[in-house]
């Protein structure tokens, strides 16, 4: 099945998945307690203004080089703590520009899918072939996507995993009832 034949399923899918991915993080409650705030956030927020810390990634403490870990100094620098990572963006977060993103992952993730369901699955394969094949590239694709980041720098990761499964299954559920018929 030639992937420009599932163009439509690509998007419905992507826009779906953006409007699932909304729910999850704006309404359902699974991901509210991932956050929290710092209890003296003025404080800390000031001596953070005060480092004039340009935009992006940080961990702390930190270690140039490897060899750098087994110094006694940053030894005890780790078990003095805290111990931790920080994103500092260059502004406020553009909520226009990171919807579209989201969309486009959404959008770009599904046509790789489409990729591969064009190759194993022919025009008229059954809904639940489709379903099963798609269904389960799309929970590989969303259910996997943060376990690394949940590994290595400490994110919870139970309420990603949760929602990469949903994800797939919606877009498993898309591709099956929109799969094209069999060619004349």
């Amino acid at each position: 099945t030639s992937v420009w034949t599932l163009w439509l399923l690509i998007l419905v899918s992507g826009v779906a998945l953006f409007f699932a991915s909304f729910a999850a993080w704006m309404i359902l409650p699974h991901h509210k307690s991932e956050w929290r705030g710092l209890a003296n956030e003025e404080a800390v927020l000031k001596g953070l203004r005060g480092a004039n810390i340009p935009a992006g990634q940080y961990m702390f403490p930190f270690a140039a080089k490897p060899e750098d870990w087994k110094t006694e100094e940053f030894k005890q620098r780790v078990k003095n703590g805290p111990n931790g990572n920080m994103v500092v963006l260059g502004g406020p977060p553009n909520m226009g520009v990171n919807m579209l993103c989201t969309v486009l992952f959404f959008v770009i993730a599904n046509f790789v899918i489409a990729y591969l369901a064009g190759i194993a699955l022919e025009p008229g394969t059954p809904f639940m072939k489709v379903f099963q094949f798609v269904g389960t590239a799309g929970i590989l694709t969303y259910g996997t996507a943060n376990i690394l980041n949940g590994i290595w720098f400490g994110r919870k990761m139970v309420a990603d995993i949760v929602d990469g499964i949903v994800y797939g299954l919606i877009t498993g559920a898309i591709f099956a009832a929109m799969w094209p018929g069999p060619v004349a």
